[in-house]
């Protein structure tokens, strides 16, 4: 049953036209992710679809009675309540059964006519007040206000505490468990993953894989859309496509849908090049006019196709290192980690990181993970131990927090300055290709969106071509075609890099070894975030067998690990596939181009031997690339396949 739809609706801003014609839908217990470029309009088609806006045209319905929840993104709750106080008003109405439960047991034991009327109709409605109390939870919802404020990271200490003392990340995190205790039909999340760590997000995804209503996810976080979503909208250029399947299998079958139609625009143009060149050869002629005006009229006719739509707006980033560092980069050796001796964060810390690897950072909030990179770099004492840098050591550093940033500079300035002898032209042209153009170099960096300081500061980095880059959160403020495009700069860079992240898709693609950070110290992982993963249940596995009573004596993701092992293995072969037939395929485009080139140029116009080999060369490719063609559909449907099975 559909519960929430928009039909044909548009929004237009000052008679410029942003979107129309857009139609969506969701079904009762539906799973679905809204995703698109910052921008493209996916807040201003949520708060059409909760009734906070009306659209320009078209009709936004729902089912009647339908009980919405909504949570913006960063919107942290507001109140003067205790937390535990607050989470208890989620379950008002179960407490009111609670204490009229109550009522009607003192009336029943007072009643002494156990014949009457009035005492039947009593035991009825306590009967029945027992049945819908007991249906509500009603004897286990402290249980699970407990377990929903674990699982968000608040434990015990934080049930006495105001709300309104809370910091704004865990009046978020609080928003959210909120939302969730009150189990609308239907959850719309805008953002839900910001400011929740790495165990948060797991707890989350598992208990949305099994939450009964329906959900309507807006998130740049496609680890967690992998995981928590069934279709994806996917929002560009001023319309919206629906695929089935997680975020992986979206991208998989719009690359397919890209290709599809940008193969069909190009045969009609074929077509279409053939057709009005013979017109323009024979429409003059009396004996072939009549043919050309055949083909005119099928020209006329004809439904021309549009070519695919491919948003400009992305950034081309490129790190390079100027010069190359020794082999040992950083040795960190029984550091203590903290602002003082007197709030000890983790301690004995020890950490290798070498020439051309990219170490992630993980661990919950609040471990020390920032705090090990300001040590690092020099912002915070050393409390303990030792961290010496390698020879030849050139530090590039993104600030999470963009302090490094100053305010009162321009966007141009604050390359500039950094490069005075850098010809102007060639500072705007980097920043062009970092999306800065025309006036919006002049704008002072105060004036900047959190996703424009981001590209900024990635330009500054770029532009200095230091060989040790350390980045903490450097996915914060981007989308997802920004990750992508840094993901791809950073493993073609030529340097080191050690990074924090809680984008654990961003981990997977970037990271060559994982360092988790403890109190206790840091234990390494020799592979991406999905082997740090699979390691982890390996090693509780092996602590759950070796307890007295069998059970895992530590929280995490408890999967099988050979099976994660074995499907992480048949993955990363069918995405090799698909990315080695998508080389081919380029090589044999590019191949195609230039023999077409040949066969239509002057000097082989009267060379038949020529044009004859040139022609069996094109047949040649054109069967190559039909093969491998093949062979990426094949591919791809089998990893589409693969992972509807995972999910």
């Amino acid at each position: 049953m559909i519960i929430l739809q928009a039909s044909n609706v548009a929004r237009r801003f000052s008679g410029v036209t942003f979107f129309d014609n857009i139609s969506m839908q969701v079904q009762e217990g539906a799973r679905v992710g809204l995703v698109g470029r910052n921008g493209a309009g996916k807040s201003t088609l949520l708060k059409m679809l909760i009734g906070e806006t009306q659209p320009d045209e078209g009709i936004i319905s729902m089912k009647k009675g339908l009980k919405l929840a909504y949570l913006a993104q960063n919107s942290g709750l507001t109140s003067d309540k205790s937390v535990y106080n607050e989470m208890l008003d989620s379950f008002a109405a179960v407490r009111a059964m609670e204490q009229k439960m109550r009522a009607l047991e003192i009336d029943i034991a007072n009643t002494t006519d156990y014949e009457s009327v009035a005492y039947q109709n009593l035991l009825r409605q306590y009967d029945q007040l027992q049945y819908d109390f007991n249906a509500s939870n009603g004897y286990g919802y402290e249980s699970t206000i407990r377990s929903f404020l674990q699982g968000f990271d608040f434990d015990e200490s934080f049930y006495d505490r105001k709300v309104a003392s809370l910091s704004g990340g865990q009046r978020t995190r609080l928003a959210i468990a909120k939302q969730l205790l009150e189990t609308p039909d239907l959850l719309i999340l805008d953002e839900p993953t910001n400011h929740l760590d790495m165990k948060t997000l797991t707890w989350l995804e598992n208990y949305l894989q099994n939450y009964r209503g329906a959900l309507l996810i807006v998130s740049h976080d496609r680890y967690f859309l992998d995981r928590v979503v069934t279709e994806v909208y996917d929002m560009h250029s001023g319309q919206l496509d629906h695929y089935t399947g997680n975020y992986s299998t979206y991208m998989a079958k719009k690359a397919a849908k890209v290709l599809a139609e940008q193969k069909a625009f190009n045969k009609q143009q074929e077509e279409i090049a053939k057709l009005e060149d013979f017109v323009n050869r024979n429409i003059v002629r009396a004996s072939t006019t009549k043919r050309a005006q055949s083909r005119r009229k099928q020209l006329a006719k004809m439904e021309r196709l549009e070519a695919p739509k491919n948003e400009s707006g992305v950034a081309h980033i490129t790190f390079s290192a100027k010069e190359e560092s020794g082999n040992e980069v950083l040795r960190v050796r029984d550091v203590k980690l903290g602002y003082d001796l007197q709030n000890i964060l983790a301690e004995h810390l020890n950490m290798d990181v070498d020439k051309q690897h990219a170490v992630a950072l993980v661990g919950p909030n609040g471990i020390g993970k920032s705090t090990f990179i300001k040590t690092l770099l020099g912002k915070l004492p050393l409390l303990g131990g030792t961290i010496k840098l390698g020879a030849n050591i050139s530090i590039g550093y993104y600030d999470q927090e963009q302090q490094t940033l100053d305010p009162n500079k321009t966007v141009l300035n604050s390359v500039w300055d950094l490069h005075p002898t850098t010809p102007e032209k060639d500072i705007r042209s980097i920043l062009g290709s970092f999306l800065f153009s025309g006036d919006t170099v002049e704008k002072k960096v105060s004036a900047l969106s959190g996703g424009e300081k981001a590209r900024l500061l990635l330009t500054v980095l770029a532009m200095n071509q230091d060989n040790f880059l350390i980045l903490d959160e450097p996915t914060n403020h981007l989308d997802i075609d920004s990750r992508e495009v840094l993901e791809t700069a950073l493993n073609e860079y030529n340097g080191t890099i050690l990074f924090v992240s809680h984008d654990r898709y961003f981990i997977n693609e970037v990271a060559t070894e994982v360092v988790e950070l403890a109190p206790t110290g840091a234990t390494f992982y020799d592979g991406d975030y999905d082997y740090y993963l699979e390691k982890k249940a390996a090693d509780e596995q092996s602590v759950a067998q070796e307890s007295p009573t069998g059970e895992a004596t530590t929280t995490g993701i408890v999967v099988d690990y050979q099976q994660s092992k074995e499907r992480a293995k048949e993955q990363r072969k069918l995405e090799r596939a698909i990315t080695n037939a998508e080389e081919q395929m380029t090589v044999l485009a590019d191949q195609q181009t230039k023999l077409t080139e040949a066969l239509n140029a002057p000097e082989n116009s009267s060379d038949l031997g020529k044009l004859t080999e040139i022609n069996n060369e094109i047949e040649k490719v054109n069967a190559e690339l039909s093969d491998v063609e093949e062979a990426w559909a094949e591919a791809s449907m089998a990893l589409e396949e693969f992972l509807a099975e995972v999910e």
